[in-house]
């Protein structure tokens, strides 16, 4: 399964981590790690789509019955950037 080597994460080349989960286009910046980002700066078409396609990973793993990809994808979707901008944006 290609999908599974490229959710092991390598530090010499996180876009391959990436491309599983999101489009590869938005990857967060160090300007994610600046306390002045405003929230008309996130682009958030993007934001709900990567997070809406983790969620279909979820849900398609969990009723093929594939428990340890279902957890996996379950541990990136509450470690995600997007996921956590996401949550923000609803309760703000």
């Amino acid at each position: 399964m290609n999908k599974v080597k490229t959710l092991k994460r390598k530090l010499s080349n996180p876009k391959t981590f990436l491309s599983v989960a999101w489009n590869t286009d938005y990857i967060p910046s160090q300007v994610s790690i600046n306390p002045h980002l405003k929230g008309r700066d996130i682009d958030w078409k993007s934001v709900e789509k990567n997070v809406f396609k983790l969620q279909k990973l979820i849900y398609r793993a969990s009723s093929r019955g594939e428990i340890r990809k279902m957890h996996k994808y379950q541990k990136l979707l509450t470690k995600s950037y997007n996921t956590r901008c996401l949550a923000v944006r609803l309760v703000t």
